[in-house]
């Protein structure tokens, strides 16, 4: 939602800045998509690394 406000008021102080950002918001999102992939299977494997460092500290717990 602040997003759409920022890009209303920018519309009604320049409007040829807003259309231009609107064409090009998607071109960037694309080109940005591979960095949010390679960050979420980064995080996963950190995820697991950290699993399988714990495991035993976990299953010492639980005994």
């Amino acid at each position: 939602m602040a997003k759409f406000l920022l890009w209303c008021i920018l519309l009604v102080f320049c409007w040829p800045l807003a259309l231009l950002a609107l064409v090009l918001y998607p071109i960037v999102w694309l080109l940005l998509l591979p960095f949010r992939v390679v960050g979420i299977a980064v995080g996963g494997v950190l995820a697991l690394v950290s699993a399988i460092i714990f495991l035993p500290a976990r299953v010492l717990r639980a005994v």
